[in-house]
């Protein structure tokens, strides 16, 4: 659901908040995420950010989660 620089701020901005959770970096075209974590909690955390956020991990893509990633690409491209 990764479609522009709105969508990679809102991620970025989101996941580096988490403690635990530092060097975010988003692929736009490859819809591909990746961040360095301290421990498993911090991956989990992370993990249940982007599926709140309609970012959900490969094949757990349905209508809601696009529907999320419209809002979260929208917050991104006004912050």
């Amino acid at each position: 659901n990764i479609k522009c620089g709105g969508c990679a701020n809102s991620i970025r901005t989101k996941l580096n908040a988490i403690e635990g959770v530092s060097e975010t970096n988003v692929e736009i075209a490859k819809g591909k995420i990746t961040f360095q974590a301290i421990d498993e909690i911090s991956i989990a955390d992370a993990e249940n950010t982007l599926q709140k956020m309609g970012y959900p991990k490969t094949g757990d893509n349905d209508l809601g989660a696009k529907a999320k990633s419209f809002v979260s690409c929208m917050v991104g491209r006004i912050t």
